[in-house]
């Protein structure tokens, strides 16, 4: 007869390639420079709308404000995330980041509407606008997001969060050119129509990334799998990795952006030792699943003889 004695395995995940290179001291300072970039040129975008007269101008320059707001978000989220964690918070802050994330992609869904029903009613009757000032404030707002997209683009993958800035700024970017081409038209050749149209196209693109970033942001917050793992294949592999008789209670989620986490029961047979079978799926999940963060239970063969294998 064996004498229960489970064992647990518990490490930290990281994120890992190139995009996890920047440090977060260093995604602060990016994001800062951005954010000041942002709100100042948001100033003149919407003291331009108003003298051309130009609703894109103006879609361009509420979306920029909701670009400000977010890189405000991120910021404090960074900040909070660091933050030590308290007794009662065991993983600290760290999903303050997946919170930014909804609040920036919710906040593009409320743009982006407010911009189509803009763009419908001045489609009716589009008024005057000044095409070659347009032209060239929409053009200072694309070197203004192209800049940011720079500052950010290192940290993107690693972060959801920064993810959520930076899609604002490319969104933000795809307006700026959305507002050229309407410039350009209404310049030469009077075509105030460009106007709407471009305003419309804009709110089409802040859609798409909002769908995006609230979609996974969501997966996160209902502790879903990542959707780059398999749970099944996960299973079977430590099913089938030698001394393991049954595995149950398997769960896969991810606590914020490049930290995954698992934990499950798992049977051994009664010839293996714990110790052993421990470090053997630690290792699997490591090196076949990139998954660090890791919570194992070892039970010996008849502890849950009644439980269901997974």
């Amino acid at each position: 007869m064996h004498e229960h004695d489970p064992a647990h395995a518990h490490g930290h995940g990281h994120a890992h390639g190139p995009s996890a290179s920047l440090s977060r001291p260093e995604q602060r300072r990016r994001l800062a420079w951005t954010l000041a970039l942002a709100a100042a040129y948001m100033v003149a975008e919407v003291v331009g709308g108003f003298w051309t007269g130009s609703l894109a101008l103006l879609a361009d320059a509420g979306h920029m404000l909701s670009d400000v707001a977010a890189l405000a978000l991120s910021l404090v989220a960074l900040w909070l995330a660091e933050r030590p964690a308290p007794v009662a918070r065991t993983f600290g802050y760290r999903r303050s980041e997946i919170l930014a994330a909804l609040a920036n992609g919710t906040a593009l869904v409320v743009v982006a509407i407010f911009i189509l029903i803009e763009a419908w009613e001045r489609s009716a009757a589009p008024p005057e606008v000044l095409g070659l000032p347009m032209l060239a404030i929409a053009t200072g707002g694309l070197l203004v997001n192209i800049l940011g997209l720079f500052l950010l683009h290192g940290g993107r993958d690693a972060s959801l969060n920064l993810r959520g800035a930076w899609l604002h700024l490319l969104s933000d970017a795809l307006g700026s050119v959305g507002a050229m081409t309407a410039g350009l038209c209404v310049w030469l050749f009077g075509w105030t129509l460009a106007d709407p149209i471009a305003s419309a196209v804009i709110a089409v693109l802040v859609l798409a990334s909002a769908w995006t970033l609230l979609r996974e942001t969501v997966d996160v917050l209902l502790e879903s799998a990542p959707r780059h793992l398999d749970v099944d294949e996960i299973g079977r592999e430590l099913r089938n990795t030698a001394g393991v008789a049954s595995v149950h209670d398997l769960h896969v989620w991810t606590i914020t952006s490049g930290m995954v986490s698992l934990s499950c029961h798992v049977a051994c047979r009664d010839d293996t030792p714990p110790a052993t079978l421990l470090g053997e799926l630690q290792d699997l999940l490591r090196e076949r699943f990139g998954i660090e963060h890791v919570t194992i239970q070892v039970e010996p063969r008849n502890f849950e003889e009644s439980v269901e294998v997974c």
